[in-house]
């Protein structure tokens, strides 16, 4: 579930803990984590709702100043049913810190690792990247990433989209500019070194 960028402070902060969407069917269950707007959020519930009974209590909740201006935002073609999805910040650290934290890699994590890399190089449609992708980002930590993209001869929309794939896989962090190997990423590409 994506955010805008506008929503990204209050949902951080506490402020905003509902969404609504229009969706043909519900994308999101209760009970279940999803990683958004920087952040981790636990989905409390998600409930089908009639979009002229959105209140404008709900709707600052929401981030927004009124039902009336949420309804004029709420994508998709009308008529498609609305879903108000209730959401918290997840307690905890983000599951990716402390993956990208561990730094000792035995042979079956380095082999597994290997494995889920080959499985996203074979479904790209621009061929292989992963390895390319983790050693420009090893040598040019810090690095807009614009930059690196060039270097590649790639587009930066999707080769930030491919980035954030390696980030879940725990091998790289991002920085306020560019991005670096996570201590998991460089022992991973130290051991491919061999």
């Amino acid at each position: 579930m994506l955010f805008r960028k506008r929503f990204w402070d209050g949902i951080a902060d506490g402020s905003v803990t509902l969404a609504f969407r229009r969706w043909r069917r519900s994308n999101v269950v209760a009970g279940r984590t999803r990683r958004t707007a920087g952040t981790i959020i636990e989905v409390l519930a998600v409930d089908e709702v009639d979009e002229d009974a959105i209140s404008d209590a709900e709707a600052r909740m929401a981030g927004y100043e009124s039902a009336d201006k949420l309804r004029s935002d709420l994508r998709g073609e009308p008529g498609v049913p609305v879903f108000r999805i209730r959401f918290r910040k997840a307690e905890g650290p983000d599951p990716r810190a402390e993956l990208a934290a561990k730094s000792r890699l035995s042979r079956t994590a380095v082999a597994a690792i290997g494995e889920r890399l080959e499985r996203l190089d074979r479904s790209s449609r621009h061929g292989a990247w992963t390895m390319a992708t983790l050693e420009i980002i090893g040598r040019r930590p810090a690095v807009l990433a614009a930059d690196l993209a060039a270097e590649l001869g790639r587009e930066r929309d999707a080769f930030k989209l491919d980035v954030r794939k390696l980030k879940n896989l725990g091998l790289t962090e991002s920085l306020p500019v560019g991005y670096r190997l996570s201590p998991r990423g460089r022992s991973y590409l130290r051991s491919t070194e061999r």
